[in-house]
């Protein structure tokens, strides 16, 4: 579980983050949605460890980060998975040495427990077939599939997305949705997703909180995102006439 408590940002003039607090549970995606400038990006950084706020406090698992030490800290970002927008793929590496890269650099296991490790979330991925090929050689949906695989290879308690649905078509985002989902409850993992995408939100938005000008507007579920009558969320979610469809419909079933 993360427990956020407060937490403003700014740089310089500019204030980014304005007390925003909630919690993230465990075994359930928690999606962070906004529009562009609202202070997502920041906010997953500050999760991250990567910025430090100037006011507030981030609680991992009932322990406040900036109470730790340095190597408590240190170790506390190696209990972390970052799945990035772009993949972040080494391209000179093929798919099983992206994937073994951090057991090699934050681990002192024998090469063949590190192997062992990679082709037990490769195969959990779905990819039994690719670990001798390389980034250039695979699909967007593959390659994603690999950063996920990349993320859990040390057993994270805390899983980051950041966009992970981007550059997908439609068929292959559902797919990534529903296998981050799957793994989050398999292995009982704290996720946190930031995402532009609707669609993620009506799939497996378990945990919605949508940030609008640095603030914390709403917080709901994805059920619950089709009732509220908060004008900032409806016009954002809704942009599209087919949300708008979906949301009567929603609407009509229950009265």
């Amino acid at each position: 579980m993360i427990e956020v408590q407060d937490i403003h940002k700014s740089f310089g003039d500019t204030h980014v983050l304005k007390g925003i607090s909630t919690t993230f549970e465990q075994g359930k995606t928690n999606l962070v949605i906004g529009q562009s400038g609202s202070g997502k990006t920041v906010f997953l950084k500050c999760l991250l460890g990567l910025f430090t706020p100037e006011k507030g406090n981030i609680c991992y698992s009932g322990n406040n980060y900036a109470d730790l030490t340095s190597d408590e800290q240190r170790d506390l970002r190696q209990d972390m998975g970052m799945v990035f927008q772009g993949s972040a793929l080494f391209d000179s590496m093929t798919v099983e040495e992206n994937v073994r890269f951090p057991l090699e650099m934050f681990t002192k296991k024998e090469r063949a427990e590190m192997q062992e490790r990679v082709d037990v979330v490769l195969q959990r991925v779905n990819l039994v077939d690719a670990h001798k090929k390389y980034p250039s050689e695979i699909s967007g949906g593959m390659k994603k599939r690999v950063a996920i695989a990349r993320a859990i290879v040390m057993n994270p308690t805390y899983l980051f997305c950041d966009e992970p649905n981007s550059g997908l078509d439609p068929k292959t985002a559902i797919l990534i949705d529903n296998l981050i989902q799957e793994i989050t409850q398999e292995f009982n993992i704290t996720t946190v997703i930031n995402t532009h995408d609707m669609n993620s939100v009506m799939e497996i938005g378990e945990k919605i909180i949508f940030l609008k000008n640095g603030y914390k507007e709403w917080e709901g579920t994805k059920n619950e995102i089709f009732k509220t009558d908060n004008e900032a969320v409806t016009n954002f979610v809704y942009s599209s006439e087919l949300f708008k469809k979906v949301r009567q419909m929603y609407i009509e079933e229950r009265n």
